[in-house]
Parts: structure tokens; sequence; C-alpha cells
């Protein structure tokens, strides 16, 4: 069996990967929690501006593509509903942590 990660060793066994001390598991992941959240939050935000701009835009008649119009204003509804059903994840683990007896 080949072994591309080189992770089993000869004796059959799986040896464990050395892990930095300075090495935090944000930093192995490729950030905090909460800076990809923010990061996704300000898309969010962007998303719906952009929409709200567009819709407008096609009100005042600066535009007449509805197509695309319909388009940014369904992107910018599919990501808050994304994020909300994250909060709402978030909110349920909370929820169910703060009922754990210690």
């Amino acid at each position: 069996m080949n072994d591309p990660l080189g992770l089993i060793g000869g004796s059959g066994g799986v040896r464990p990967t050395p892990t930095p001390r300075s090495a935090t598991p944000a930093d192995a992941a490729g950030g905090s929690f909460k800076d990809l959240l923010m990061e996704n939050l300000k898309e969010a935000n962007q998303l719906q501006s952009d929409a709200s701009e567009a819709v407008q835009d096609l009100q005042s008649g600066k535009r007449d593509d509805v197509e695309t119009v319909l388009a940014a204003t369904a992107k910018a509804d599919l990501a808050f509903r994304m994020l909300l059903q994250v909060r709402n994840k978030v909110m349920d683990t909370y929820n169910e942590l703060k009922d754990v007896r210690v």
C-alpha cells in the first residue's frame, strides 16, 4: 500500500506528526472563526448593497437589464440565508453548552 503523506511508520503504527508549539489551531486552519465570520458578514453586506443599488438603478431607469438585477438580488438573498443558518447553528450550540452541567 502506498503512503503518500508518510504518516504510517514501518512498524505498522501511525506516527504522530510533530506540531510546533507556536502554532495554534486557528493558525493551522488559516484564521480564527471570528475572522472568517466577519469576512463573510462583510461580503454578504456588500452583496446586499450591490443588489439594492441595482434595484434603485432599475427603478430610476439607469439600467434595463432585469436579469442581472434579479441575479444580484438572488445572490444577496442566498448569502443572507446562509449566514442566518450559521447564526442559528451557533445559537443552538451555545444553548446546548449552556445546559451542560459541570
